[in-house]
């Protein structure tokens, strides 16, 4: 007799929460809510690079 299986496959990470971490003037932040407005404005002006695409299915 053959039985066979059903394997159910997951990502690597799947279902693992995380929090952004952000180097902003020397600080390590997950949210700028208790920055200024002059932080707020330079976290605002960087460029914002995307990993989108960089990673295969």
């Amino acid at each position: 007799m053959k039985t066979d299986t059903i394997r159910e496959e997951k990502k690597v990470g799947e279902g693992v929460g995380f929090e952004r971490i952000r180097r902003i003037t020397g600080y390590l932040v997950g949210t700028v809510e208790k920055f200024n407005n002059g932080k707020r404005a330079e976290e605002h002006d960087r460029v914002k690079h995307s990993t989108e695409g960089l990673f295969s299915k």
